[in-house]
């Protein structure tokens, strides 16, 4: 592994507002657990600073101590070369610290105006909204976000939340900006957009940014210089442009056992898989969707008139910019949310969502915030895998005329299944919201993948998912594919669209708008007609099956 290579801390000239950031062997521990160990770590004022791992490499633990969010048990943490006690997230604020976490903190039933103003902590007890509202309307105009400011968290898609998360720190000019996975929920243009704004930002003397990201063209892209953390160690430090994404994958899973570089091991498993088996054209329509209408949170149509079709074997992907009705469409496909008009059909018969016909049916889903949509997080993890079958044999059995469920067999599946997806539990029996969030999604994948599938509808399944994880949950959803499965991925990555899909299709305000085979897939068209270039082109090329 290669020295450290710190960039020396020191002070921008006065009147600059980033900050030198500094960690001398700072160690956290949970009980016997060592979270993170004698890190030391340096972040020169004005650059942009990744830090990589693998989930539970204690990133979030080195960010959250500089935020005031823990305290360290052990070492320092240097301002502009100055040692400082951030004993809690008043006195980082006080400092010029902010920090985006990768788990929204909004407060859902105010709107994003309020979420703004109460980012400060010093909301006076009356307030002039007249000039209030004026303000924050040239503050969003300074930013490449435009958010309805009367719009509630609680009506906005995963995407839009992050933007307001990001939004509410830079609202308060913060000195070091932390950001945690801020681009996990958007459109790779999203994304550049965002970390495009943040490197301005960074380089303009305003603010330095450190930013926890699993993605390495993000950090080849836009980062300055990069630490890597294993098991909690800082193992290697370098300039961004002095390395490549394969030696920080070396560096994350340490010499001689690295994977490929993010996104390679899933391609492999998908050009493999897509190689032994093309989907015929005249494969039957396993999932087909007509005229469906939904209505959003706010009382509008947000899905219109829409529809598509799966055939066996085969990946429809749905692209599209967050907040354009996918979540709306996939909650009523699930039956999580009323459908105002159109026909959903699974194997040719009527779908309407409900237990029994997911159950004969063979309809499985993966859907967006695994712990909030798929999961009681009070629940344990062997009883959230059996929420699909707990009253159906072997977990349950009829006796004397009353259903008996068996909670010896729920626990022994559960251990049968934690070992096979790798998930890390204290046990079957531990609350499934002590998971981490790679975790949940794997005991989920448990659940919904066992045995056979007609039709899989996954809603950006590997949301915050280290590369790792990334490429062993693509590698299951593609043997789906290869079983003869029909799998409707909608995700706001494109990137793992062009990867996984046979076909991908652009929703637009509720719309589809476009379509086209993968294989001949322009990623500057798709970006066009996500951002609503050209809603008048026609919604098929041809290959859409009727």
């Amino acid at each position: 592994m290669s020295e450290a290579s710190h960039t020396p801390i020191g002070a921008l000239p006065a009147g600059t507002g980033a900050l030198a950031l500094g960690t001398y062997e700072l160690t956290k521990r949970f009980g016997s657990f060592t979270a993170m160990d004698r890190v030391t770590m340096n972040v020169a004022p004005g650059t942009v600073h990744a830090l990589l791992g693998e989930n539970g490499a204690g990133k979030s633990t080195l960010v959250k101590c500089v935020a005031g969010f823990q305290r360290a048990e052990e070492g320092s943490i240097l301002i502009d070369g100055r040692e400082q006690d951030i004993a809690n997230p008043v006195v980082a604020r006080a400092l010029g610290i902010g920090m985006v976490y990768q788990h929204f903190t909004l407060a859902p039933g105010m709107t994003v105006a309020e979420n703004l103003l109460l980012a400060g902590g010093k909301t006076p007890a009356l307030i002039d909204w007249k000039t209030k509202r004026i303000e924050l309307a040239d503050f969003l105009a300074t930013t490449p976000f435009r958010l309805d400011l009367d719009v509630r968290p609680s009506e906005l898609a995963a995407g839009e939340k992050q933007k307001l998360e990001l939004l509410k720190q830079l609202y308060l000019k913060p000195r070091l900006l932390i950001l945690d996975e801020p681009t996990s929920v958007l459109t790779p243009q999203e994304a550049d957009e965002v970390l495009g704004h943040v490197r301005a930002f960074a380089r303009s003397g305003q603010c330095t940014v450190l930013i926890i990201t699993h993605k390495f063209r993000e950090v080849m892209a836009y980062a300055d210089s990069v630490t890597v953390l294993r098991r909690g160690r800082a193992v290697h430090h370098c300039a961004v442009a002095d390395t490549e994404p394969a030696r920080l994958a070396a560096a994350m899973m340490g010499e001689g056992d690295a994977p490929p570089p993010e996104g390679d091991a899933a391609a492999r498993v998908g050009r493999a898989l897509h190689a032994a088996k093309d989907t015929a054209a005249d494969a039957p329509i396993t999932l087909q969707v007509e005229g469906l209408q939904a209505q959003g949170d706010r009382g509008t149509l947000a899905v219109h008139d829409l529809s598509l079709a799966v055939r066996a074997g085969e990946i429809l992907g749905v692209a599209g910019v967050s907040g354009n009705g996918q979540r709306e469409l996939v909650e009523a496909l699930v039956g999580q949310r009323a459908r105002l008009a159109g026909r959903v059909s699974v194997m040719g018969e009527p779908y309407r969502a409900r237990r029994e016909e997911n159950r004969r049916l063979k309809v499985r889903s993966l859907p967006e915030e695994p712990l909030r949509n798929a999961c009681v997080g009070d629940l344990s993890v062997a009883e959230n895998m059996a929420l699909r079958d707990f009253d159906q044999p072997p977990l349950a059995w009829r006796a004397m005329g009353a259903g008996l469920l068996d909670f010896a067999q729920w626990r022994r599946r559960a251990r049968a299944w934690i070992a096979e997806y790798g998930v890390k539990t204290q046990g079957e029996g531990a609350p499934i919201r002590s998971l981490s969030g790679g975790n949940v999604q794997r005991a989920v994948l448990a659940r919904e993948l066992a045995g056979d599938i007609n039709v899989l509808i996954a809603a950006n399944p590997v949301f915050g998912l280290d590369f790792a994880a990334v490429a062993e949950i693509h590698g299951r959803i593609m043997q789906v594919r290869a079983k003869g499965g029909a799998v409707l991925l909608i995700s706001e990555d494109l990137d793992e669209l062009l990867e996984m899909a046979d076909r991908i299709v652009v929703m637009s305000e509720g719309r589809i708008v476009f379509e086209t085979a993968a294989a001949t897939a322009e990623r500057h068209v798709l970006g066009a007609h996500m951002g609503g270039g050209d809603h008048h082109a026609p919604a098929s090329d041809g290959v859409l099956p009727h």
